[in-house]
C-alpha cells in the first residue's frame, strides 16, 4: 500500500470544476472497486480529458444519448461503456449538470487486491500491466455497465469510489495527445500521466479504418 495513502472519499465540489482542472489532479487518487469477487485497490497513474459539446472527440458531443445519458447528470459520478464488442471503460463525470465532461481512466497501479486483478487479467505477464490501458482497468477491477451511473464520492457506501490517496506533484505530470482520438480532437494535449510510471500505457495516434475495397 502507498504510504501516507488518505482514503477519504473525494468531495462531489472536486469534480464540479472544469475537466481540464480535474484531470491532471486525479492522478495519484486511489481508485476502489468493491465487488462480489473481491476488492481491488488501484492508484491512478493515467487519464484523458474530454470536454463534451466542446470537444469531437467526446462521446457528449452530438448531444445526449441513452447510452451517454449519465454524463449529463451531476459531476462525481461513474460513465461506464462498452466498446469494441468486448471492452469496457471507466469515466468519471465533472463540471456542472447538463454541461457534459468526463475523464477517461486509462491506467493505474494495483496497490491492493493483487491476486484478485491477477486472476481477472490472466494475460497480464507482470504486475505492472494489471491496469495498463482503460480496458485492462475495467476488467482487473470488475467493472462493467452494472456500475454506470455509479456515485464515486459514496465512499465504502459506493461499490465504485475514488478516494483522495496520495496525489502526484505537479512537477511529476506529463501531458500530449490523447490516444486513438482523430478529427478536431486529434492534438489537443489532454492525456495526463505520471511522469515515468511503468504502468502508464503507450501512445498509440488515431489510425483511420481502411475501408474495404
Amino acid at each position: 500500500m502507498i504510504e501516507n495513502d488518505d482514503r477519504t472519499p473525494l468531495p462531489r465540489d472536486f469534480f464540479d470544476r472544469p475537466v481540464l482542472d480535474v484531470a491532471p489532479q486525479l492522478l495519484g487518487r486511489t481508485l476502489q472497486a468493491r465487488t462480489a469477487g473481491g476488492t481491488v485497490t488501484l492508484r491512478l497513474t493515467e487519464v484523458e480529458a474530454y470536454d463534451g459539446g466542446n470537444d469531437p472527440g467526446s462521446h457528449a458531443f452530438r448531444g445526449p444519448t441513452a447510452r451517454n445519458a449519465v454524463m449529463f447528470g451531476p459531476p462525481g459520478y461513474a460513465y461506464v461503456y462498452f466498446t469494441y464488442g468486448m471492452w469496457f471503460c471507466v469515466n468519471v463525470v465533472c463540471g456542472p449538470e447538463g454541461r457534459p465532461s468526463g475523464v477517461l481512466l486509462r491506467a493505474g497501479r494495483v496497490v491492493g487486491g493483487e491476486e484478485t486483478a491477477r486472476k481477472r487479467r490472466l494475460s497480464a505477464r507482470h504486475d505492472r500491466e494489471l491496469a495498463k490501458g482503460p480496458a485492462r482497468l475495467a476488467t482487473a477491477l470488475a467493472i462493467d455497465r452494472s456500475l454506470d451511473g455509479t456515485d464515486l464520492c459514496a465512499g465504502t457506501a459506493s461499490p465504485l469510489a475514488l478516494l483522495a490517496g496520495v496525489p502526484t506533484p505537479a512537477d511529476q505530470v506529463r501531458s500530449g495527445p490523447r490516444t486513438g482520438v482523430g478529427g478536431g480532437g486529434a492534438h489537443q494535449p489532454w492525456r495526463f500521466w505520471t511522469d515515468g510510471d511503468p504502468t502508464v500505457s503507450p501512445y498509440r495516434a488515431h489510425a483511420p479504418r481502411k475501408r474495404r475495397p
